[in-house]
């Protein structure tokens, strides 16, 4: 819980001044594989919604929206960059021929079940689209997987915060005023 405050104190000014646009941006570029808090911005935009600050829908759809160009994005970069520089320096990192055969057999047999399910982990939904995209699943079924993964996880952690928003604005109020 500790780590979650400190994320959402540090979010919630941006999100204050810049709004909308910020919060597309934080969730976008997780999505894409940059370490940021995109959980936090989103829990903390909805909690803003719920104090009446920002649109309830304005934050589902730049949520939404930040979540399937983030992982698009970093489809496109891992279909069309990723495989070499794993193939190359996989190794480093413990991604080894095996490893890389079994990986891509999961993708090929349940990739959209693995896209929908990583959007829930935290290190899995930064590296959803890139992984999916260096493991050459196919475009089509990665869209719909990552379309659906993204709106239920948005939905998850929007409509959480804003319906419980005074349980939760008791343990943020010092933040959320």
């Amino acid at each position: 819980m500790h780590l979650i405050h400190e994320s959402i104190a540090m979010i919630e000014p941006y999100l204050r001044h810049y709004g909308l646009p910020a919060l597309f941006v934080i969730v976008y570029l997780e999505s894409l594989g940059a370490p940021l808090p995109g959980e936090s911005g989103v829990i903390c935009a909805a909690l803003l919604a719920s104090a009446g600050q920002l649109p309830i829908e304005g934050v589902f759809l730049a949520v939404a929206a930040g979540a399937i160009l983030g992982d698009n994005t970093g489809y496109l970069i891992g279909r069309y960059g990723g495989r070499g520089i794993i193939e190359r320096y996989g190794r480093y990192i413990g991604l080894n021929q095996q490893r890389r055969e079994w990986i891509e057999g999961l993708y090929a047999q349940k990739g959209a079940a693995v896209v929908v399910g990583a959007r829930f982990v935290v290190i899995l939904r930064q590296l959803n689209g890139i992984v999916a995209g260096m493991m050459a699943m196919r475009w089509k079924p990665f869209v719909v997987a990552n379309i659906t993964g993204a709106i239920l996880w948005t939905a998850v952690w929007t409509s959480v915060p804003f319906i419980f928003g005074d349980f939760f604005a008791a343990h943020f109020h010092d933040i959320l005023k």
